[in-house]
């Protein structure tokens, strides 16, 4: 057994014992069923845990105050988990929005399925197969992440505070997707002035919120937290949450595929408008502005054709915008732990997860 001082461990046990009956579950109902759950498992195989570093954080930053030596009990590792399995879900979708081909160094989920089904020597159209599979098999791990979070919530002293948290990141992560490929269908419409903005409220809605801001939340619900507990850790966990996304479009562009998982500049081949096109866009030229995205989103883009585009951006300063950026949301997260009514313990492990969640390397 997990011993209680290793939380994360007892949050991956929680995942694999669930995924364990789930495929129990169905276990006789054919082949197919028995492909789809496998699809499943390896969804959420792997990853940073995050999510769930955060959520079991912010408990601790409540519990710990009156109750240091407190442990966290079934309802918080379930939630934690249930972060992670919906976490998986949003992957499987966003991969499927973007045509991403790789996701942690493996073949996206829609990918996965695609190659199944030619290997399966199965009639119709292999491409088709994986994209509708994959809109099923996200909508399975949302499905599971809820009843993750319900088993956990069954006894738990606020159940209702942590549901509230929980809805509210689901309705918000589906918002921001949309906001995010309504952005890339719409920019040529919004004024050029605009583009940062509107970019960062698609960060603000798609990810930062659900990344950090909503798990800390979740995690602090759960331990009976109050008006101004929750007050500190949101203003902690939203400037945090966008440091995190503006991180994660830097190294979508410029990253170390060994490192992401995914080839680096693929932002680039999927055309993501993110802060850093935007600021790009606003110092270039008309006619550059032409030429970047004419370019910007072609799905057959070379190497040469990425560096090119790169050393654009750099050239610009978009790239040196998008660090200040970051460090200036980082501070702003770290003062808003400066006197908050949070377990003092706590507060250096926010701050070392803060480092993690905005590493140049992540």
């Amino acid at each position: 057994m997990t011993s209680p001082s290793d939380p994360i461990a007892a949050v991956s046990q929680r995942l694999a014992s669930f995924v364990a009956d789930e495929t129990a579950r169905w276990q006789g109902s054919g082949a197919e069923t028995a492909s789809f759950l496998t699809a499943a498992a390896s969804a959420v195989d792997g990853g940073k845990r995050l999510r769930a570093r955060f959520c079991l954080a912010g408990w601790e930053a409540v519990a710990h105050r009156t109750a240091p030596s407190a442990q966290p009990g079934a309802d918080v590792i379930a939630a934690a988990a249930a972060l992670e399995v919906f976490h998986a879900a949003a992957l499987v979708h966003d991969d499927l929005i973007d045509n991403s081909d790789t996701r942690r160094g493996r073949p996206a989920a829609h990918r996965g399925l695609e190659a199944h089904h030619r290997g399966a020597g199965w009639a119709g159209d292999p491409v088709a197969f994986g994209r509708s599979g994959a809109i099923l098999l996200g909508d399975l791990l949302v499905a599971w992440s809820d009843d993750l979070l319900e088993q956990g919530l069954t006894q738990a002293a606020h159940a209702a505070g942590a549901r509230e948290v929980y809805a509210l990141m689901r309705r918000e992560v589906t918002v921001g997707q949309f906001l995010d490929i309504a952005e890339e269908a719409a920019f040529v419409t919004a004024p050029a002035a605009d583009h940062a903005e509107r970019a960062l409220r698609v960060a603000s809605l798609k990810s930062a919120r659900y990344s950090v801001q909503h798990p800390l939340l979740l995690g602090a619900r759960l331990a009976g937290a109050d008006a101004s507990q929750t007050a500190a850790l949101s203003e902690f966990g939203h400037p945090l949450g966008l440091a995190f996304q503006l991180r994660d479009d830097v190294l979508g562009v410029f990253g170390d595929a060994a490192v992401t998982g995914k080839p680096s500049g693929d932002d680039l081949r999927e055309g993501k408008r993110t802060v850093l096109i935007a600021y790009a866009r606003e110092r270039m030229t008309a006619s550059a502005v032409v030429g970047f995205d004419a370019l910007l989103g072609d799905t057959g883009l070379d190497d040469t054709q990425i560096a090119d585009l790169q050393q654009t951006i750099i050239d610009t300063g978009a790239l040196e915008r998008v660090e200040q950026l970051i460090a200036g949301y980082t501070l702003e997260a770290d003062a808003a732990l400066q006197d908050a009514p949070l377990a003092a313990t706590t507060i250096d492990t926010l701050r070392a997860l803060a480092r993690d969640a905005t590493a140049r390397t992540a």
